[in-house]
């Protein structure tokens, strides 16, 4: 049954690719859509309000800096709020909120939201009052992950245009992303969700006596308005600190599906919104594919190791698959699927705890996030890193048939190489280097408090994997609430947001300033079979050379212990 619901899920996603693209494509290239009569007076007045001049374009570098400019602010406005918190009215009362917000916590959950990672070193309802989640949290899912879009938007016209200095404008990108993408469905999403159960109210934390004589707290707040936006928005923090195993988070397997397919179906349909706008959209298919594939081979293995009886359990005569950790209404198969999908996505909002899944069951999303965002990824920025794999594959394969690699008519000389290749070391340097500060320093090592030996290993890599990108997922057996984790993952966070955006619009600048060369009987095409395997061999070849020492200390090393 669960190999049905993968299937659906797939065929979904892979269906909703053409008509979500085609839409974004008419949004950000200024054509007529059937919401233009009621947002367009909006967005007019929005410009005239914030100053924007909408017929002014940008430069690579203006829109870098006006995309760094926007991020700050927003991070120093929540981190602002943050610390100010206790003075805010509304609920909960104080002898909930347990958790004190430091200033190391609260930069760390600053940097965590405005980069879409929502990396959470503290638990939600212990924590945070319901203002600063609603005016703090909801906004920045929204404001960061449109800004991810816009950023997508800009580097796909990098392609699509030849001898252009500029590359669009971030502003009108930006709004145009909230009015037209995020803001409607995030509306008819979230009251999807009321209608499963996800409450939306103020009211006070609940006490109750149970059963067995004792007192349950039971946390409210508004929950259905953080929810759809954080896996819309790709960004995946959770009102609760059991995230999508809480039942108000996800009561029910509806609402799990429609959140998975929330994550997957917008950064997936950008491949198609690249292959329209560029003029090629064999190659945004073909992208897509690659996609595909990868994911499915992930949800395979994932689905294996998951779905195995655990050799501990052997003599207990009990089937079902690994259960540990995860949520009976969800079973294996739901929980599977929201692992791959999450850590492909960019979107940490799990639905189980991967710090009890099986070795090589916790290695299928941690190589997932370790790849780059290339399997759909975050909203814009998982486009990019696929293409920038693809760029490298064409310089491999340019290098095999003796010519200047080109793709899409764009040549990829010395200073576009540099760029590609930065962009693919950034990841393993930045991941790498903190794994071993961490595993080298007392610092580090006092974070593990539930495991150590490989598993523990395996937590600290897959923290500092998570933060590079911009996921937030945990195992969970990691204690990274300390002034040590509270920097170094920003760290990681920061590097995994701007630093790749950086190198990715200064390729786009790069492209756009390009006159596109026609296709000859030497250029290597961007759209064959053989050039989706060599695209494939390029993101496993760069991830094995980069990781595989690694994962061979940690979930491979569990593995062969077991």
């Amino acid at each position: 049954m669960r190999w049905l619901e993968y299937l659906v899920f797939i065929a979904i996603v892979v269906g909703l690719a053409e008509p979500v693209g085609s839409y974004l494509a008419r949004v950000f290239d200024g054509q007529r859509t059937l919401l233009d009569f009621t947002l367009l007076p909006v967005e007019s007045l929005l410009h005239r309000w914030l100053g924007v001049r909408n017929r002014h374009e940008m430069s690579a570098r203006r829109y870098t800096q006006c995309f760094l400019l926007f991020s700050a602010v927003g991070t120093v406005g929540l981190f602002i709020l943050l610390l100010a918190q206790r003075w805010l009215p509304g609920g909960p009362t104080d002898r909930y909120l347990t958790t004190p917000m430091t200033w190391d916590l609260a930069i760390n959950t600053a940097i965590s939201f405005s980069t879409t990672t929502t990396w959470q070193a503290y638990g939600g309802e212990t924590t945070l009052r319901y203002l600063t989640q609603l005016v703090g949290l909801v906004s920045q899912n929204f404001l960061a992950g449109a800004a991810g879009l816009a950023l997508g938007i800009a580097f796909i016209r990098g392609f699509a245009r030849e001898r252009s200095p500029t590359i669009g404008n971030f502003w009108v990108d930006l709004i145009r992303a909230l009015l037209w993408v995020l803001l409607p469905v995030a509306l008819l999403g979230s009251v999807a969700l009321m209608w499963q159960g996800v409450p939306l109210n103020l009211a006070p934390y609940t006490d109750v006596h149970t059963l067995e004589g004792g007192v349950q707290t039971i946390a409210q707040g508004p929950v259905a308005a953080l929810e759809f936006i954080k896996n819309l928005g790709t960004n995946g923090g959770g009102f609760f600190n059991a995230n999508g195993a809480h039942p108000y988070e996800n009561p029910t397997p509806l609402v799990n599906f429609l959140g998975l397919l929330a994550i997957a179906v917008l950064p997936a349909s950008l491949t198609i919104t690249f292959g329209k706008m560029t003029g090629r959209p064999r190659a945004g298919w073909l992208l897509l594919a690659v996609m595909v594939v990868l994911f499915a081979g992930g949800l395979v293995l994932c689905d294996w190791a998951e779905g195995a009886m655990p050799p501990e359990l052997a003599g207990l005569h009990i089937t079902g698959g690994n259960m540990e950790g995860k949520e009976v209404r969800f079973g294996v198969g739901d929980s599977v699927l929201a692992a791959v999908v999450t850590s492909n996505g960019a979107t940490g909002s799990y639905n189980s705890m991967h710090g009890s899944y099986r070795p090589v069951g916790v290695m299928v999303p941690l190589v997932n996030m370790l790849l780059g965002e290339v399997i759909f990824g975050g909203l814009g920025t998982g486009l990019a890193s696929m293409i920038m794999t693809a760029l490298v594959a064409v310089f491999l394969g340019g290098l095999m048939i003796g010519r200047t690699p080109e793709y899409l008519g764009k040549k990829i000389a010395a200073a576009e190489t540099r760029l590609a290749v930065l962009y693919a070391l950034l990841t393993p340097k930045v991941i790498l280097l903190l794994t071993g500060l961490a595993l080298a320093t007392n610092a580090g090592r006092a974070g593990l408090v539930t495991n150590t030996g490989a598993r523990g290993f395996t937590e600290v890599l897959f923290a500092y994997a998570s933060s590079m990108a911009n996921n937030g997922q945990t195992m969970a057996g990691l204690n990274a609430n300390s002034v040590f984790y509270n920097v170094t993952t920003a760290i990681a966070m920061l590097a995994g947001r701007f630093g790749l955006a950086a190198l990715a619009i200064a390729l786009a600048g790069r492209f756009a300033n390009q006159r596109r060369w026609p296709t000859t009987v030497g250029t290597l095409p961007s759209d064959s079979v053989m050039f989706g395997i060599l695209v494939l061999g390029t993101i496993l070849l760069v991830g094995a050379l980069s990781f595989l020492p690694a994962l061979a200390l940690g979930p491979v090393a569990e593995a062969l212990q077991r």
